[in-house]
């Protein structure tokens, strides 16, 4: 068994899959709405779930972007950096939200709007500040406005048993939207 595989149990590939088939769905689905230096990609409400998930959600948000970004208008900018920073912003939600959910959906924004603008406002011709305000709004909508509640239900519900499942209990204890 592969260190990954021991650390994180071959279970949680289907797990890992569903995450980034329906990000990348869903984010394919919306079209131009999702590429653009003022888009709303509704996909980044998953954004969030390493919080609660971990490893496996870092894995199939960085997949489903990876997926996602091959049908981008932007073409191979957006599918190297698109993911890469899908991956910063995870692994902070994961790793670096001190067991505040709200700080765990916000990583996101803020990665996503001064990152992704980084390369979109060339393409698109607009000043890079202007594509940070439009990136940075849709992701706000998405990852916190809607990726909080979903964040919030999911800690309701027994949506599976993970090997971290404690850990997320923990988190859930621990202060409520600190």
């Amino acid at each position: 068994m592969s260190s990954v595989g021991a650390r994180v149990g071959f279970r949680w590939i289907p797990f890992t899959g569903a995450i980034a088939a329906v990000y990348a769905v869903t984010t394919v689905m919306l079209g131009n709405l999702g590429y653009s230096w003022l888009q709303v990609r509704i996909s980044e409400a998953l954004t969030p779930l390493p919080f609660l998930f971990g490893l496996p959600a870092v894995i199939g948000l960085t997949l489903g972007v990876v997926v996602a970004n091959v049908f981008s208008p932007v073409g191979l900018l957006d599918l190297v950096f698109g993911p890469m920073l899908t991956l910063i912003a995870a692994v902070l939600s994961w790793k670096f939200s001190f067991r505040r959910r709200l700080l765990a959906c916000l990583y996101p924004v803020v990665v996503n709007a001064l990152g992704v603008s980084a390369y979109i406002a060339g393409i698109y011709g607009v000043p890079y500040e202007l594509s940070v305000l439009g990136i940075g709004a849709g992701e706000l909508v998405a990852a916190v406005l809607v990726g909080y509640p979903l964040l919030r239900a999911l800690e309701r519900i027994p949506v599976a048993r993970l090997e971290d499942r404690n850990v997320a209990r923990e988190n859930a204890q621990k202060g409520d939207a600190r």
